[in-house]
């Protein structure tokens, strides 16, 4: 976990200069886990944010304005009764653990002038928000009360006496001379990063491997070579905020990391780090959330679709011997002069059967004959034009899926800014009710497709989802580019800009349309091709959807090697 006790230290110190002596003037509780409040300090506004959230509990000073329900939480009313226009007083950390106490002067009902602890444990799933009473030491409520039923070694409960969390016997690393740092070692377990964890409070696993990786392989002094420059850090409240990409996580610290290959940014302010981490990190989880929901959503219509069609289809399986009704009507006409009235049915013979066989008809002996065949001729009607609604049905239904599938492959391989249109098309085709947001509107933007340059130089476009793909083939491409897709399969618009009948060039823009598309997976995959003036879209037709005519077809097997060879020459659309 990169949010330790040395995280908290380095946030404390920060807070210090810029809140202490701050009046809270607005308290504010956006999720169930987390408290924002807006303080007064030093001629200007901070906001500062408190999360008790058990995978993203941090402090930190904020830039993050999230929308507030319309009913605060009853912690956040209680809080902004007893804490709104109270000073801090003081900021302070709980030795090195992750517990950091807000000491706040307020006033009580009566006007009198109180002391008021919040105090915020950033402990992972255990992390909490407590107020107290500082005078009794009493809990006076809490953003998580924890009962007996759920601990019964600690409870958080109003009215009980608040208890720090258990010790875990570990030593400060403030304090430790040379001496006893080396003499704490058990050079024969290994793991020494593990021993650091374990010896010293506050100290998680990415400072401790750092020091052990600036220690490197050798004698004690090494090692205490390595720690004593990061333990005078801590003392002297130095630290130097990194974050380091690694491609496949982000790994963060006060202190530089040599043990940690990828990309390093730096910043002057921890709380600027943390907005960086946490608040990209809060978006994208927020935007995998949607994607998630609306991937169900998506399927389960597919799935309706699917057994709509076997419905309509079974109908016209049936209607099929509609026509045996019209021979039931003609043939009661022919025959009515001979037929009692109040039969219930009738036996003839069928002059449309070449072998001339008899037939009989069922008859209802409440009409006459002629009634009789002109209910069968009513039905006869109706089940033929229920034959042609059911087509027309099927039609959209599997044109309907066809379209929903494309929109799963653009949602599984979509960036934020593309999930954006993604959802911007899904409200104007009714897929999706508009989401209300508070704030200035989200400025609209062209929906540029993706820029390619191919081995010979020849720019390729690619639409990732259907804006960028209408954007494209109708407004961006020229009647001589060459056009690219998938064929019968979901999948994203191709553009060869002023194609020049390079074979090479035209495998590489296949290859791009086969890898964004279903059938990323897949091997042999047919990519049709024609030139852009051979691509219509029909009237009405959905975002996306076109027809095509004069199309040749080339198989290709996309591979991640081919992409990223020509990602590394990807520009931007102007």
């Amino acid at each position: 976990m990169s949010f330790d006790g040395t995280m908290v230290r380095a946030v404390v110190h920060e807070l210090k200069e810029k809140l202490t002596g701050g009046r809270i003037s607005k308290i504010y509780q956006p999720t169930n886990y987390e408290l924002l409040l807006t303080i007064r300090a030093k001629g200007q506004n901070q906001k500062l944010l408190l999360s008790a959230h058990p995978a993203n509990a941090r402090l930190q000073l904020t830039k993050w304005n999230p929308e507030h329900p319309k009913e605060p939480p009853m912690f956040c009313m209680y809080l902004r009764k007893h804490l709104e226009g109270g000073i801090i007083r003081e900021i302070r950390q709980i030795e090195m653990e992750r517990i950091t106490l807000f000491q706040i002067q307020t006033r009580n009902e009566l006007g009198d002038d109180v002391t008021r602890q919040l105090i915020v444990e950033t402990m992972g799933r255990h992390s909490n928000i407590i107020l107290i009473d500082t005078e009794s030491q009493k809990i006076l409520d809490s953003i998580h009360r924890i009962p007996y039923a759920i601990s019964q070694v600690r409870q958080v409960l109003p009215g009980l006496n608040y208890q720090f969390p258990p010790s875990q016997e570990k030593r400060s690393p403030l304090d430790v001379t040379e001496e006893q740092f080396i003499a704490g070692f058990d050079y024969n377990q290994g793991k020494l990063d593990r021993q650091l964890m374990n010896r010293y409070t506050g100290i998680g696993p990415v400072i401790a491997r750092e020091i052990i990786a600036r220690a490197g392989v050798g004698d004690r002094a090494k090692l205490w070579a390595a720690f004593a420059p990061f333990q005078q850090q801590l003392q002297e409240n130095q630290y130097q905020p990194t974050l380091v990409d690694t491609g496949e996580k982000l790994v963060f610290a006060i202190t530089t990391l040599t043990s940690v290959k990828g990309e390093v940014s730096s910043f002057d302010f921890v709380s600027q780090l943390l907005d960086k981490i946490y608040l990209g990190k809060a978006e994208r989880e927020r935007n995998r959330q949607f994607t998630k929901e609306l991937t169900k959503r998506l399927q389960n219509e597919i799935e309706k679709n699917k057994k709509k069609v076997l419905v309509l289809q079974e109908e016209l399986e049936e209607g099929k011997t509609a026509d045996r009704f019209q021979q039931y009507g003609e043939l009661l006409t022919a025959y009515s002069y001979q037929i009692p009235a109040g039969s219930t049915e009738t036996t003839v013979i069928n002059y449309y059967d070449a072998e001339g066989t008899e037939l009989t008809i069922p008859l209802d002996p409440k009409k006459s004959v002629l009634e009789n065949a002109q209910s069968y001729f009513l039905r006869y009607k109706k089940a033929k034009a229920a034959r042609k609604w059911n087509k027309e049905q099927i039609t959209i239904a599997l044109e309907e899926n066809q379209y929903l599938e494309t929109l799963l492959v653009q949602l599984g391989q979509a960036s934020l800014a593309e999930l954006e249109q993604i959802q911007d098309e899904l409200v104007e085709e009714g897929l999706l009710k508009p989401m209300a947001k508070k704030g200035p509107k989200r400025k609209q933007t062209l929906p540029l497709p993706s820029s390619y340059t191919a081995t010979d130089g020849t720019t390729i476009l690619v639409g990732k989802n259907n804006k960028q793909n209408d954007y494209l083939t109708h407004r961006m491409a020229h009647s001589q580019d060459m056009w690219l897709h998938t064929k019968e399969i979901p999948g994203s618009h191709v553009v060869i800009r002023q194609y020049n009948g390079s074979e090479e060039t035209l495998r590489e823009a296949a290859t791009l349309a086969a890898y964004f598309s279903k059938a990323r997976l897949s091997s042999q995959v047919p990519v049709d091709y024609t030139y852009i003036k051979h691509v219509k879209k029909p009237s009405g037709a959905k975002p996306g959807f076109v027809i095509y005519t004069h199309q040749q077809t080339l198989y290709v097997t996309p591979s991640e090697e081919a992409i990223e060879h020509l990602e590394q020459r990807t520009t931007k659309v102007k």
